[in-house]
């Protein structure tokens, strides 16, 4: 031990030695826990680890502070990280990431769906979350705790910010629910202990809850709709369709699919459709591409029924003749399921209309097909006649489109 003792002596005694720049550049190498350790070694490191700029990089990094908010608030680079970390710290680990998400969201719907900013509402105190915990007797993640330290969820209003969906007379848009409103909203009763609600829509009661407890053949943590086992004696009997492991990968996940063009906008909302990039297919001048969605509300595992929405474009180069203006007649599907087994479906029009394209013109619908399997695929052609020749008949290819069943875990009850 005193040998390890010197040993350590020599080493501080050499770097104090060193001239300050080399010091100061070894230090910028470290992390903010260290650049602390430091500064007990000895009086010129503490005064060396006090030096403003190397906490630049720390308040950048995990605070996301810039430099016109170093200037709004008028202190130095360390004060800031020591006052935010006094605040935030037991969240340092997830700040930048959750922020980061949160600002990039706000960006994107200022510019495409500018009356959802007004839903946002604004952060809450650790004492609120603590208070929440008290209520629930249930700790929350530190994940869900810092998201809601930047915004505390929306308003329940429409359109929801976790994305909304329409097909016929069906509706549904989810709303992040508030710190307040989730709580109320916990679950102790069988096939639903101790689950937590992040979003709710108003129209078809449908949220998807987070496992606070591994209870119930739950992960701790996990993100699911709840479906219920409709051949179970037991009308607690819970099955799982999974859409998260956690709160920060999905919420994330989800913001990242919006701010990146992946859910289109329709009327100032976010619709839920996943389109594939290679899933669009060009007959002369017509292009038809696909985006598909699953409906966890309109499904069961028991008896297998999975209920799925698509979104067809169909639209005309631009740069075509007049001439090339066309209608649809009629359409042929072959549906196939996961055990291969085929459907064929032939008939007039689309969702009961017989759209004209012209150059230029996009015509999109919506339609709906379900599988006693958890995937399956739909593929087929438009057949259209030219207007300008009525005896011109042809076909334009679908591309074939796969739908899955996201994964799920059946009811342990």
């Amino acid at each position: 031990q005193q040998a390890a003792l010197s040993l350590e002596q020599q080493a501080a005694l050499s770097l104090e030695l060193l001239p300050t720049d080399p010091l100061l550049l070894i230090l910028s190498f470290l992390d903010y826990r260290d650049l602390v350790s430091c500064s007990y070694l000895n009086r010129r490191l503490n005064q060396l680890s006090s030096h403003d700029p190397l906490w630049k990089r720390h308040c950048k990094k995990y605070w996301l502070i810039s430099e016109e908010e170093k200037s709004r608030r008028n202190q130095g680079w360390k004060a800031i990280f020591i006052s935010t970390y006094s605040d935030l710290g037991r969240y340092i680990h997830y700040y930048a990431t959750l922020k980061k998400a949160w600002d990039d969201l706000e960006n994107y719907l200022g510019q495409w769906c500018p009356r959802m900013i007004s839903s946002l509402k604004e952060s809450v105190r650790e004492e609120d979350l603590d208070a929440v915990e008290a209520q629930i007797r249930c700790k929350l993640p530190d994940d869900y705790r810092c998201s809601f330290r930047i915004h505390n969820g929306q308003k329940l209003v429409v359109p929801g910010l976790m994305g909304s969906m329409a097909l016929s007379n069906h509706y549904r848009s989810e709303d992040l629910l508030d710190i307040d409103t989730a709580a109320g909203g916990f679950q102790q009763r069988l096939g639903l202990k101790q689950c937590l609600p992040l979003t709710f829509c108003i129209h078809t009661g449908l949220s998807q809850y987070m496992a606070l407890e591994s209870v119930e053949g739950r992960n701790k943590y996990e993100i699911f709709y709840q479906c219920p086992d409709q051949m179970a004696r037991n009308p607690s009997a819970i099955v799982m369709f999974i859409t998260g492991t956690s709160y920060l990968e999905w919420f994330t996940s989800y913001v990242n699919k919006v701010v990146t063009g992946g859910y289109p906008i329709i009327r100032d909302q976010i619709f839920r459709y996943v389109h594939d990039k290679d899933c669009v297919a060009t007959t002369e001048d017509i292009t038809v591409s696909v985006s598909t969605s699953f409906l966890p509300e309109l499904s069961s595992v028991h008896p297998p029924h999975y209920f799925f929405t698509y979104r067809i474009r169909i639209e005309m180069s631009k740069d075509v003749l007049p001439e090339k203006a066309c209608q649809l007649d009629s359409r042929y599907w072959r549906i196939t399921n996961a055990k291969g087994d085929v459907e064929e479906v032939q008939g007039p029009g689309v969702v009961g209309e017989f759209p004209i394209i012209s150059p230029g013109k996009v015509y999109e619908y919506t339609s709906c097909t379900t599988f006693s399997t958890t995937s399956g695929y739909m593929e087929g052609y438009y057949t259209f006649h030219c207007l300008y020749n009525k005896d011109r008949f042809f076909n334009v290819t679908i591309p074939r489109f796969h739908m899955v069943c996201p994964a799920f875990k059946v009811s342990t009850a």
